[in-house]
C-alpha cells in the first residue's frame, strides 16, 4: 500500500486497509520476526536466555509490562527497542490530538469530521518513531499532566460552556493513543496519581473534571522501577500492581565478555580516540572493577552498580591516555598501567557506599578497586 497516494477516508477503503490494535500490531510483527529468525531485541546484550524470551513472552500475550531491575540494567533501552516492533507507518485522522484510527474513532472531533465529510475526511500518516511516549515519574507529576484538565482559554475562546467536553485539554496518555507509552520509576508516582491509571489500564475510561469519558484507548503501557524504590521512596499501590499482568526482572551482566561488548557499544569515543590502543587485558580489568563493586562490603548491593560505571571509566581510561600523548607531543599512543588512575572520577559517581565506605571514603574506595585491578593486570602480564 503505497501511503502517499491515501490522503482521504475513502481512498483508505478503497486500498483494504485493515486496523489493529497496538497489541495485536506488537504481536504479530514479533511473531514474523521470531519465524523467520531476525533477533528481535538487537543490540541488547546478555538478556539472550533470560530478560528477552520473558519480554517476548509479554508480548505474544498482549500484556502491559513493568520492567523490574537495579539502574544501569537497560530498562529504558528495552521499552525503547520495542518501537521496532510497530509497523512503519499506520494513518490517523487529519487534526486529530489523539492520533484516532479513521476506521475506529473515539474522540469527538474526528467523529464529528467523519460525519460530515464521510469518506472524504482528511488521512495524515504516523511514523513509528512518533509513537513512542516517556514519562519520568517524579512528585510533581499531577493528574491534569497525564489525563488531562479543562482548558478555560478553549473554553472562552470556543465561547463554549464548562459543561461542553469540548473544553477539555487532553493530558500525555491521551495524545499517545495508538502508542507506547512508558512510565519510567513508577513507585516515584504518588499513590493517587497511581490510582488515576487504574480504569485507563484495565477498561479504557477516562475521568477529567467531572467529565467521565468512555474513550478506548489503545495503549502499550511500559513501566520500570528499581526495587530499592519500594522502601526509599515509594512504592506501586497494589490494585495497579495487579492491573500490570507481565512483571520481568532485568539483571546485570553475567560474564566479563557481555559487560565488554555492552561498554565498547556504548562508549563515545571521538575518532581520534578511537586509534588509541588499549590491551585487551586492560579493557577486561575495567569490567572487572564493576563486577569487584558489585559483591564489595563497602557498595550498597540494594543500589546497584549501573553498566554506565565501566562506559565511564572506559571514556575515562582513553581520554587518560590521550592527555598524555598531547602533553608528550606524540602522535600515537597506547594506555598503560598508571593510567588507570584516570578512571577514579568516574567511580566515585556512581557507586552508593555503606556506613563502612563512607568511612573510608569514595575515593579511596575507588582506588581500591583500580589497585586490584591493576595488580591483577601485572600478575596476568608477568605470567
Amino acid at each position: 500500500m503505497k501511503i502517499e497516494k491515501i490522503h482521504t477516508l475513502g481512498e483508505l477503503k478503497k486500498a483494504g486497509y485493515k486496523s489493529q490494535k497496538i497489541k495485536d500490531e506488537l504481536r504479530n510483527n514479533l511473531r514474523e520476526k521470531i519465524k523467520s529468525g531476525i533477533p528481535t531485541f538487537e543490540g541488547v546484550h546478555g538478556f539472550e536466555n533470560t530478560v528477552i524470551p520473558e519480554l517476548e513472552r509479554a508480548i505474544l500475550s498482549r500484556h502491559n509490562i513493568n520492567l523490574l531491575g537495579l539502574r544501569g540494567q537497560a530498562k529504558t533501552r528495552l521499552a525503547r527497542k520495542m518501537i521496532e516492533l510497530l509497523d512503519e507507518y499506520i494513518p490517523f485522522v487529519s487534526g486529530s490530538e489523539i492520533n484516532d484510527d479513521p476506521l475506529n474513532p473515539i474522540s469527538r472531533y474526528a467523529k464529528d469530521l467523519i460525519a460530515i465529510k464521510g469518506d472524504d475526511t482528511p488521512i495524515s500518516w504516523l511514523h513509528r518513531s512518533e509513537r513512542f511516549f516517556e514519562k519520568l515519574a517524579t512528585p510533581d507529576v499531577t493528574v491534569a499532566d497525564l489525563i488531562g484538565d479543562v482548558d478555560p482559554i478553549k473554553a472562552a475562546n470556543l465561547k463554549l460552556s464548562y459543561a461542553d467536553d469540548r473544553v477539555i485539554h487532553f493530558g500525555m496518555i491521551p495524545r499517545a493513543n495508538r502508542s507506547i507509552f512508558v512510565i519510567n520509576e513508577l513507585p516515584d508516582l504518588q499513590a493517587r496519581i497511581q490510582v488515576a491509571l487504574f480504569n485507563i489500564l484495565q477498561e479504557g475510561d477516562i475521568q477529567i473534571r467531572g467529565f467521565k469519558l468512555r474513550m478506548p484507548l489503545d495503549m502499550q503501557f511500559v513501566f520500570t522501577a528499581n526495587p530499592e524504590d519500594y522502601t526509599n521512596r515509594g512504592s506501586i499501590v497494589t490494585p495497579l500492581k495487579d492491573r500490570i499482568e507481565s512483571q520481568i526482572l532485568t539483571h546485570y551482566p553475567k560474564t566479563i565478555e557481555i559487560s565488554r561488548k555492552i561498554t565498547f557499544q556504548e562508549s563515545k569515543l571521538t575518532p581520534e580516540q578511537k586509534l588509541i590502543e588499549a590491551d585487551g587485558l586492560v579493557k577486561d580489568l575495567i569490567e572487572q572493577i564493576a563486577f569487584e563493586a558489585r559483591k564489595s562490603e563497602f557498595i550498597d548491593q540494594k543500589s546497584g552498580v549501573s553498566a554506565r560505571l565501566t562506559i565511564s571509566a572506559y571514556e575515562n581510561l582513553i581520554s587518560n591516555a590521550e592527555r598524555r600523548m598531547l602533553i608528550n607531543h606524540e602522535k600515537t599512543t597506547f594506555v598503560r598501567l598508571a593510567d588507570l588512575s584516570g578512571i577514579i572520577p568516574a567511580v566515585t559517581g556512581k557507586i552508593e557506599l555503606v556506613y563502612e565506605g563512607e568511612l573510608e571514603g569514595p575515593a579511596k574506595v575507588a582506588q581500591q578497586f583500580a589497585a586490584i585491578c591493576a595488580n591483577r593486570c601485572a600478575g596476568e602480564k608477568r605470567q
